[in-house]
C-alpha cells in the first residue's frame, strides 16, 4: 500500500481486478508489489503513477478525496480500463473507510476529515493492544460532523434482543461474505493476495448494499489486516487479523443461521445527538502514536454526573505530532485553551454535540467557556475511587452473548481509578497492591502496571524507572484495563494519594496529577527515603500472581489457530499426519482443556480431509467445513482466554495464588 495515493472504494478495486483476465490475474501480485514503489506525481487532487513508457494510471479523486467511481481510475495503455495498471494501482491504493466519506457528505471540512487520513488510519491495527487508542477511533473524532464527541457509557452496552427478519438479498449477501471468508481462511496469508481480496471486497459492498453493516466492516477489517501481513507492516498483529477473521466468520454464519438480533446487523455509522449544556473537568491527556505515521493527544473529561467524554486531535505527523499536540490549542470553543490546561481544567458547554462513544464537537452551535477544575479527590472523580477494582473490572470484562464487539472493546477502554501501593519491578512491568476503599489495612488485588506506551519519546517508560526507585509509595492512578494480560493496568495518569506522607509531591503548576505521557517525574517530586515505610509492604516479589494465559497450554491451541491463519489449510493438516507426535492433544487434556484438545484434533482432521472422486482422484477441499471446524476452536480459544483473564482480577484468585 502507498500511503500517497488516495483511498479507493472497496467496490472500485473489486471491479478493477474482476475485469482481469486469468493471465493477467497471475500477475496481479508482483505488479501490486512493484507499482506501490513507484513515485506519484501529484497534480492538486491528481494522482499519477507511471507504470511503463506507454502506461499510466491518473487518479481524479472527488471532493472528498476518495475515489468512488471506476470512471476516476484511468489508464492510458491500449488495454484499458480492463488492464494491469490499473488494478494493480487501484489494489496498492489505501482502501477507503465508508463511514468516512458519510462524515465529508455530512459537512465537515477537508482538512478536519481527509479521507486520505482516515483510510491510513484505518489500516492501522483495530483495537491497540498496547493500550494507546487506535488512530481509527480517534480519527473518527476528527472527521465526524461537528467533529462531536462521544458520550462514554459506565456500563457495557446492553444488545437488543428484538430478532429482525432478513430479506432474501441480505441472506444471500451474508452466504457470499462467508463463502469469501472461508476461502481466504484456507487458502492463509501468503495465498491470499489482491483475487482471494478482491472477492472478499465485492462480498463486503454486496453486504452494504444489502444493510450488513457490521459484517461489511468486519470484512475490510480483515482485507486491511490480510494487506498489512503480506507487507509485513510494522504496524501488523498477527492476534488482531485473527480476531477480525474470527468476528467476520462468526458474524456471517449467525446472521445465516436464524433471525438475527439487530446487533448482528449493526448500523452504518455512528449516531450523533445534542448534548445540551455540559460542565466537563479535564482527568489527563494521553498520546497516541500510530506505525502509520499518525500522531496527537486524547484529553479526557469527566462530567458533574460522572459521565465520561473526550476531546482528540491526531493527525498525520507522527511521534513529533504526538509531543506538539500536548499544548496544541483545544477546538472547542473561544480556542484560547490548550489541551494541558483543559486536562488540569474544566470547561462550560453549551449546545454541545455528543456521539455515542464519548467525543465533544466543535460545531458552529457549540460555545465553550474555561472553568476551574477540580481534584481527583472531590467531584465526580472522587466516587472512582471509591469502588473496589474488582467491580469496575468486572463490569469491564463481562460481555454479553451477541454484543458487537466494538462495542464490548470501548467498554473494556474504559478508564478506571484507584488507589495503589508500589512493591517493586518485574521486568518492564510494576508490581503493585491496590488500597481497597474502606478498608486500608485489608490486602486487596496484586495487579501489574505496564508502560501505556513504550516509545521513546514519551515520558512512559522513564516515569515507570522513577516509580520503581520507591517501593512503598503511595499514589492514586487512572488508567486503562488490559484485557488481554492477566490482572494488567495501563496508566495514562497518577496523582498524590491524601493524607499520607509516602506519596508524590508535585508541583502547583500541574495542579495535583501527572500525564505520565508527558510530565517527566524527577526526584524531587518522590518523598524522603526516611517518611517512606520501614517494612516492606509485601514479603519480597515472589508472591506475585502468575499469569494464566501463560502457564496454561491453551497456548497450543492459539498457536493452531494463528498458524490457520497465516499459513493456510495445509499448515494446519500437518499435525494430523503425522498423529501428533508433539504431544499438543496430550497437553491439553492433562491440564483439564478436554474441550480444547477435541476442538484441536477437529480442525486438523478436517484439514487433512481429502475427497476422492469414482477414480481414485483428490478433489476439492471442502472450505466451508474446514472454516466451520476453525470457528469452533476459535469461538472457543477466546471465551476461555477472556475467562482467565477475569479470575486473575478476583481477590480470591490472587489470594489462592500468593500461595503458591
Amino acid at each position: 500500500m502507498n500511503p500517497e495515493l488516495p483511498p479507493v472504494a472497496p467496490d472500485v478495486v473489486a471491479s478493477a481486478v474482476e475485469s482481469l483476465t486469468s493471465r493477467l490475474r497471475k500477475k496481479l501480485d508482483a505488479s501490486v508489489e512493484s507499482y506501490a514503489a513507484l513515485p506519484v506525481l501529484a497534480d492538486g487532487p491528481v494522482r499519477r503513477v507511471r507504470c511503463g513508457e506507454d502506461a499510466e494510471v491518473t487518479l481524479t479523486p472527488d471532493p472528498s478525496g476518495t475515489v468512488t467511481d471506476a470512471g476516476q481510475a484511468v489508464c492510458s495503455c491500449l488495454l484499458a480500463p480492463r488492464c494491469l495498471h490499473r488494478a494493480a494501482v487501484l489494489t496498492a491504493c489505501p482502501l477507503a473507510d465508508t463511514a468516512a466519506e458519510d462524515a465529508v457528505e455530512g459537512g465537515t471540512t477537508p482538512e478536519e476529515s481527509s479521507p486520505a487520513a482516515v483510510s491510513a488510519a484505518g489500516d492501522a491495527p483495530t483495537g491497540s493492544r498496547s493500550g494507546v487508542p487506535s488512530v481509527a477511533e480517534h480519527e473518527e473524532a476528527v472527521t465526524e460532523p461537528g467533529k462531536t464527541v462521544s458520550e462514554p457509557r459506565t456500563t457495557p452496552a446492553e444488545p437488543t434482543h428484538e430478532t429482525v427478519p432478513l430479506t432474501d438479498a441480505q441472506v444471500a449477501a451474508a452466504a457470499e461474505l462467508w463463502t469469501a471468508a472461508a476461502t481466504v481462511l484456507a487458502a492463509g496469508v501468503p495465498a491470499a493476495g489482491a483475487v482471494p481480496q478482491a472477492e472478499l471486497l465485492r462480498a463486503a459492498h454486496t453486504a452494504r448494499l444489502a444493510g450488513l453493516h457490521r459484517a461489511e466492516a468486519a470484512a475490510l477489517r480483515v482485507v486491511r489486516g490480510l494487506r498489512g501481513a503480506r507487507a509485513r507492516h510494522d504496524g501488523h498483529r498477527l492476534a488482531d487479523l485473527v480476531a477480525n477473521v474470527r468476528e467476520l466468520l462468526l458474524t456471517t454464519v449467525l446472521l445465516a443461521a436464524a433471525d438475527p438480533e439487530q446487533a448482528l446487523i449493526g448500523t452504518a455509522r455512528r449516531t450523533y445527538r445534542p448534548g445540551g449544556s455540559l460542565r466537563v473537568h479535564g482527568v489527563c491527556r494521553e498520546p497516541v502514536i500510530a506505525a502509520t505515521g499518525y500522531g496527537g493527544v486524547v484529553t479526557h473529561l469527566v462530567s458533574e454526573d460522572g459521565r465520561w467524554f473526550s476531546v482528540a486531535d491526531v493527525k498525520p505527523g507522527g511521534p513529533a505530532r504526538a509531543l506538539g499536540a500536548a499544548t496544541a490549542t483545544v477546538a472547542l470553543g473561544s480556542g484560547n485553551l490548550d489541551h494541558a490546561q483543559l486536562a488540569r481544567g474544566g470547561l462550560l458547554i453549551s449546545g454541545a454535540t455528543v456521539s455515542s462513544d464519548g467525543r465533544l464537537g466543535s460545531g458552529k452551535g457549540v460555545r465553550a467557556t474555561p472553568v476551574a477544575g477540580q481534584s481527583w479527590s472531590s467531584g465526580p472523580l472522587a466516587a472512582l475511587f471509591a469502588r473496589p477494582l474488582a467491580e469496575a473490572v468486572a463490569e469491564r470484562l463481562t460481555v454479553a452473548p451477541g454484543a458487537d464487539p466494538e462495542q464490548a472493546e470501548q467498554a473494556a477502554r474504559e478508564l478506571v481509578g484507584c488507589d495503589l501501593v508500589l512493591v517493586g519491578a518485574a521486568g518492564e512491568h510494576l508490581i503493585a497492591r491496590e488500597l481497597t476503599p474502606g478498608q486500608p489495612d485489608a490486602e486487596g488485588l496484586l495487579i501489574r502496571l505496564a508502560p501505556s506506551n513504550g516509545h521513546p519519546g514519551l515520558a512512559h517508560t522513564a516515569n515507570f524507572r522513577r516509580l520503581a526507585s520507591r517501593p512503598g509509595l503511595r499514589l492514586r492512578v487512572i488508567g486503562r484495563l488490559d484485557p488481554d494480560r492477566a490482572a494488567t493496568l495501563r496508566p495514562l495518569a497518577v496523582a498524590p494519594l491524601p493524607d499520607t506522607e509516602a506519596t508524590l509531591r508535585l508541583p502547583a503548576g500541574w495542579h495535583g496529577r501527572a500525564d505520565l505521557g508527558y510530565d517527566r517525574l524527577e526526584g524531587a517530586h518522590l518523598p524522603p527515603l526516611d517518611v517512606m515505610p520501614t517494612a516492606p509492604v509485601l514479603a519480597g516479589l515472589s508472591n506475585v500472581p502468575a499469569d494464566p494465559l501463560a502457564e496454561a497450554p491453551l497456548w497450543r491451541l492459539r498457536r493452531l489457530i494463528e498458524v490457520a491463519v497465516s499459513g493456510g489449510r495445509r499448515v494446519v493438516a500437518e499435525p494430523a499426519r503425522d498423529g501428533d507426535r508433539s504431544g499438543g492433544g496430550a497437553a491439553l487434556r492433562r491440564s483439564g482443556f478436554h474441550t480444547a484438545a477435541d476442538l484441536a484434533a477437529d480442525l486438523t482432521a478436517e484439514a487433512d480431509r481429502r475427497t476422492r472422486d469414482v477414480f481414485g482422484r483428490t478433489g476439492e477441499a471442502d472450505p466451508d467445513r474446514y472454516a466451520r471446524a476453525w470457528l469452533a476452536a476459535a469461538v472457543y480459544l477466546a471465551g476461555v482466554e477472556r475467562a482467565l483473564v477475569r479470575a486473575t482480577w478476583q481477590p480470591e484468585t490472587t489470594g489462592s495464588c500468593r500461595g503458591t
